[in-house]
């Protein structure tokens, strides 16, 4: 009975070690880039939901701060700040176009992508900006949870609509404590194993591998 026990419990410790190494080996090893280039034609920013009053919430905040730093750094001479009302009726990208100018980013460096509704349309509508405009790489700016799931969107972006990319996380919010930062992570963890697993499936707004 006893060794009956063990053996018991040897599967359950293997079992919730499998169900934690798994996704986080998983999420930790997409790659967060397909080049080593230090500048881009363009940043871009993803959206995040604005608050009710139409002012950047925390990780809106931070994604366009961060972006506002890579800016000034010279890492590009353009943002393409991405994102509609998909969440609300405030448009993101000009909510946190707003931000930026208020930053001392000209109005001149900024461009309005207000269509997307999730980060699948993200890169698609940005790219399609960048093709207009025949940029060819982009800094892809995001909260660091959410990056290696951009990351796998970026991947498929092959043959004629192929770029330069990498990806660069924004601050965790001050107001984020580590029980909301590990809760987070660990959803885009179990997010990213399953589409790494199954994949994205026929969306509209993906191109098809």
């Amino acid at each position: 009975m006893r060794r009956l026990s063990l053996w018991l419990l040897g599967i359950v410790v293997c079992a919730a070690l499998l169900y934690f190494l798994v996704p986080t080996v998983s999420y930790e090893t997409i790659s967060s880039h397909n080049t080593d280039a230090n500048h881009f034609d363009t940043l871009i920013v993803l959206g995040h939901p604005a608050q009710a009053d139409g002012s950047p919430d925390p990780e809106m905040r931070e994604r366009v701060e961060e972006a506002v730093r890579e800016y000034r750094a010279g890492v590009a001479p353009n943002i393409i700040m991405t994102g509609g009302p998909a969440h609300n009726h405030f448009v993101e990208a000009k909510v946190m176009a707003d931000l930026a100018e208020r930053e001392g980013v000209p109005a001149t460096a900024v461009i309005e992508e207000d269509k997307a509704q999730d980060t699948i349309q993200n890169i698609w509508y940005s790219r399609a900006i960048m093709q207009q405009k025949g940029w060819n790489s982009a800094e892809v700016i995001s909260s660091a949870y959410h990056l290696p799931r951009t990351a796998l969107i970026l991947e498929r972006y092959k043959g004629p609509l192929a770029f330069s990319w990498r990806t660069h996380a924004s601050l965790w919010p001050v107001e984020y404590g580590w029980q909301k930062r590990i809760q987070f992570r660990w959803h885009e963890a179990l997010g990213t194993v399953k589409l790494r697993l199954y994949g994205f499936g026929n969306r509209k707004f993906l191109p098809q591998p």
